[in-house]
């Protein structure tokens, strides 16, 4: 028999899904079988699947040492084995803005397993004692949102659950603001607006594209846009999503004719040779946190704005303007 301690970062969960996430090589039937036989107990009690967890619930598992693994798996993750590069926008014992590179993924993908964001801000975490992975049964800092592998920018990571869980709902409810910067070529025609319309991805060919009208698999997209400024027929525009799509202001921009400088899947591929730039100019650099309902823990951050310290092609195309 082994015993599990439940903490303030896997409150909250439902029996069943506390095991998927701690014992992934327990199979779910097999967990929801040993649940009906008592071989899986809350408090030394028979308990129910949907069952929910409070901290310092104990879990009494009568199963085999097969399904808890081979042991030591955290001693390869990846955050122990470099320093972490974290440049940091806003920090407090809840919440991480961290300001990404461009040419960084957020997480591992095909061309990239190790130097990603979220193996950083863990390694970060990790080194200053705020995260212990062998303290935590399910948990892990997060991140609450993501940008493309080529935009650099602001990204929320969550330092607990409850945090993840709070964000991560205002984000769905429209209550944070996300600004960006962007290089169009041309001037956009009118100089400010709103871009709407419907956005469907070809996951074969990873690219999205804009309808005007509903069709079927497409999502509905609208980004506000003002011209900040246009010089040697580029402008530098300010967007604000009120959706969140996969690459929307890339390819709305496009859309109205001013494809982003350096796009190579949506732009003008003669002018970014000429102007030699091979990753898209855009740049997530603003966040708001425009709570209306409650926030919880999070209720002090209702209207802050972050932004960053620095946006690198601004200061190239556009070297006089201030950050908005």
């Amino acid at each position: 028999m082994r015993e599990i301690i439940v903490g303030k970062n896997d409150a909250g969960q439902r029996l069943d899904r506390f095991l998927s996430k701690n014992l992934p090589l327990l199979p779910a039937p097999l967990a929801q079988k040993y649940i009906r036989l008592k071989r899986i107990k809350v408090n030394g009690r028979k308990s129910e699947r949907d069952f929910r967890l409070s901290v310092g619930d104990a879990l009494q598992l009568y199963i085999n040492d097969e399904f808890f693994g081979k042991g030591g798996e955290k001693e390869n993750l990846f955050f122990r084995r470099f320093e972490p590069k974290v440049r940091v926008v806003y920090e407090d014992g809840n919440i991480l803005l961290v300001d990404k590179r461009p040419g960084q993924s957020v997480h591992a993908d095909e061309t990239e397993k190790v130097n990603t964001l979220i193996n950083h801000v863990q390694a970060y975490l990790y080194r200053k004692g705020e995260w212990n992975p062998d303290a935590e049964q399910s948990f892990a800092p997060a991140l609450c949102n993501r940008i493309d592998r080529n935009t650099g920018g602001l990204v929320i990571a969550a330092k607990n659950a409850e945090t993840l869980r709070i964000i991560n709902e205002k984000i769905r409810a429209h209550e944070i603001e996300k600004s960006y910067l962007c290089v169009t070529v041309g001037r956009p025609n009118p100089p400010e607006g709103k871009i709407e319309g419907f956005l469907r991805k070809d996951e074969q060919k990873k690219e999205v594209a804009f309808y005007r009208r509903p069709v079927p698999g497409g999502r509905s997209a609208a980004t506000l846009y003002r011209t900040l400024e246009t010089r040697g027929g580029l402008s530098l525009v300010e967007c604000r999503l009120l959706t969140g799509r996969t690459h929307q202001i890339r390819v709305s921009m496009a859309e109205i004719g001013c494809p982003l400088l350096g796009d190579g899947k949506y732009g003008d591929g003669a002018i970014n040779r000429k102007f030699r730039e091979t990753r898209q100019a855009l740049y997530a650099y603003k966040l708001r946190f425009a709570f209306i309902e409650d926030a919880g823990i999070l209720n002090y951050l209702r209207g802050q704005i972050f932004t960053v310290a620095r946006v690198p092609f601004r200061d190239s195309y556009f070297p006089a303007r201030n950050i908005p």
